[in-house]
This record gives C-alpha cells, structure tokens and sequence, in this order.
C-alpha cells in the first residue's frame, strides 16, 4: 500500500493551477528541481505518470487528477476541524448579551439556559429584560447580541432567526364566565374587568391594534408594565387579560388559570422571534447560544 507524500500531493496541486513548474516554485518559494524532484518520486512510488508538459504548459494525467482532487478532499477536511477546534477555543471564552421579554424567562431559565451555562461554564451570559421595542433598540445599537421578542414591529434592521406562531390568549381566572364559552368573541371581553400591559410591549401594541381595526375602545381596571402583575390580577380573580399560554404554562396546568383560545385573527397570529442586528456577523459562542434557545425553549421549538 502506498503512502502518499503530503509534499509531493501540495508541489503537485500547486504546478496545476500555475501551469508549469517554474511558476508553481515561484509561487512556493523553492528551486524547480526541489518540485521536480518530488514528483518524480511520485510517479515512481505508484508507477504511472502524474501529468506531462504541452504547448500550454503542464496538464495532469487522469492519475494526477485523481491525487490533486485527494490533495484539495483533505485540505478541505483539515481547514475544517481546524475551524471547529477554533470555535471550541473560543467557547472557552465567549460571551453572550440577551434582551429578552419578561414573558419568556419563565421558559428561559427553567431548563434551556441553566443547561447552557452548565454545558459551557466559561461563556459569560447577560440577560436583560426589556420590552419589544427596547429590545430592538438594543440590538440595532449593538448593545445586545440576541433578543428574544414577542409581537415585534417589522423593522429592516433585524434579522429574523426563528419564528413561532405564539397565539396572545385569553386568560381568565377558574369559574369566570367566560370560562365557560369554547371560543369567546372579542366583544365579550368589553363586559369584564381587564388588565393590560404598556404599548411598549408587544403584548400591549396588539390589543390596541384590534381596537382600531374592531372600532372599540378596551378600557382595562389596570395598566401595568409587568407581566407578573398581569399574571397575579388574573389569579387573585380580579379578571381578565392576554397573554401567550405558555408565559402561564405552570399555572395552567395546576388548574390556577384558564387559558381560552385568542378571540380575534390579530391576536391569533402572534409571534415569538429570536432576533439580531441585520448585518452583524454572531460569535461562535451566540450561533451556540442561539441554536439551543430555539431547540429548548417551549416558545421556539418545534413542537409546543
């Protein structure tokens, strides 16, 4: 069995693309007799030609094609591992800055992100918590890498990675009335003390957005910032409110809380997305980062 010269293989690919020998020990700074020499022993080690000289300069032999095409497979094959090797080096030290909503860290630090930073302990997170609209913003000035955003404005600037359909629901307390209905209307919600989170969140922008296109007017018992003050008016049974399902997943399923499908198409079409700055090339540690998020958060896998 032979075994192959990794010199002999490089001096060969190198005559190839230049065409002649004293062009490739030109281009790799050594004597013409130093190639010449290294090809020779190659055609002696397997006992066919490697190429031969025309008019136009040195042509390989379909031998010497098959050898340069083995030279380019495991050059190919080393930059590779080289490049992965590379990118675990800087798993060892990446860092990572996240904008994220309050209604997703519930999902967020559960499991997807204590798994991470157990996987990768060296990498330095940093969440932290801001609207639709401040989230944004942080990314278009650089300030975060990701941010994960429900009911987003199109906005150019971002770059969409992953993007699941996440419904703003109905949420009611046990035994309200509408508790009762299979699919209330969104009229019917007019008819009950309502709370509402601020327009600076995505939650808040589309219920404003249905009062436009339904020509009502909400006219909620509280306001508030805080998607845990939303979470506590509707269990202490003060009332209604709209939020994804799976921001009240817990409580759901200790029957806390009942969740009623979306009463309008606006509502019904909301998104759950993991963006960044359009144009900015992530670090090895956020592609990483990004990758087990949409994979282990209930708001961006697959399957709910």
């Amino acid at each position: 069995m032979w075994k192959l010269n990794p010199r002999a293989l490089r001096y060969l690919n190198e005559v190839s693309r230049q065409g002649s020998l004293r062009k490739a020990a030109a281009r790799l700074n050594v004597d013409v007799s130093a190639i010449s020499r290294q090809l020779h022993q190659l055609e002696e080690e397997i006992g066919l030609p490697v190429g031969y000289r025309n008019g136009q300069g040195f042509v390989p032999t379909e031998v010497g094609e098959e050898l340069i095409s083995l030279y380019r497979q495991q050059k190919a094959s080393e930059e590779a591992t080289l490049s992965r090797i590379e990118a675990l080096q800087d798993l060892r030290r990446g860092q990572v800055t996240l904008a994220v909503g309050e209604g997703f860290i519930a999902d967020l630090i559960s499991a997807p992100l204590q798994n991470f930073m157990q996987r990768y302990p060296d990498i330095a997170i940093s969440v932290e918590m801001a609207g639709a609209n401040e989230a944004a913003r942080l990314v278009k000035e650089d300030e975060v890498d990701l941010a994960l955003v429900y009911a987003p404005q199109p906005d150019p600037e971002l770059h969409c990675h992953v993007t699941r359909n996440r419904p703003l629901d109905l949420i009611t307390p046990p035994g309200h009335p509408l508790a009762r209905k299979a699919r209330p209307d969104i009229h019917d919600v007019l008819n009950y003390p309502l709370a509402l989170i601020d327009q600076q969140f995505g939650m808040g922008q589309l219920p404003r957005l249905v009062e436009q296109l339904e020509h009502i007017r909400f006219h909620p018992q509280l306001q508030t910032n805080s998607v845990s003050v939303l979470k506590n008016f509707v269990l202490s049974g003060m009332g209604l409110t709209f939020m994804p399902r799976l921001t009240v997943h817990e409580e759901v399923m200790a029957g806390k809380i009942i969740c009623l499908p979306a009463p309008h198409p606006i509502l019904a079409r909301a998104e759950a997305q993991i963006v960044s700055h359009k144009g900015r090339e992530l670090t090895v540690a956020g592609e990483r980062l990004l990758r087990h998020l949409s994979e282990g958060m209930l708001f961006f896998s697959q399957s709910r």
